[in-house]
């Protein structure tokens, strides 16, 4: 299940489910007052605030493959530096594995690190 955490008992309930924290099989477990208390349950309220502040890019592609090694991130840099050929275009990279090397590697930012502003994270 993927609502079970790491470190719960073998027979958790999850932790979107309505016994969660409250079944004889949450007794001892780490999570079990969290759980109980229904925040497990309640909608994450950063998803909101990314919807806003994505709202307002009219393109978004998603590059993705359940399997790592395939070339997401060599292919997502090649489009994003052909996108941006066109001088008319604002265009931006995002790759999600923000500690990886593949994208600073590939778009010659080794070094660079992401900053934590007041607003979020700012761009390399």
């Amino acid at each position: 299940m993927a609502d079970v955490p790491d470190n719960a008992p073998e027979h958790c309930p999850g932790t979107t489910s309505e016994q969660a924290g409250k079944s004889a099989s949450c007794q001892g477990c780490p999570n079990q007052k969290l759980c109980a208390s229904g925040a497990t349950k309640a909608p994450d309220p950063a998803i909101a605030e990314i919807g806003a502040k994505l709202s307002t890019v009219k393109h978004k592609i998603l590059v993705l493959s359940g399997k790592g090694g395939v070339g997401k991130s060599t292919f997502s840099a090649h489009l994003a530096h052909a996108l941006a050929s066109d001088n008319t275009k604002e265009v931006a990279l995002l790759d999600v594995d923000i500690c990886g090397p593949s994208i600073p590697r590939i778009m010659g930012l080794e070094g660079e690190q992401v900053h934590q502003s007041g607003s979020g994270w700012s761009p390399v």
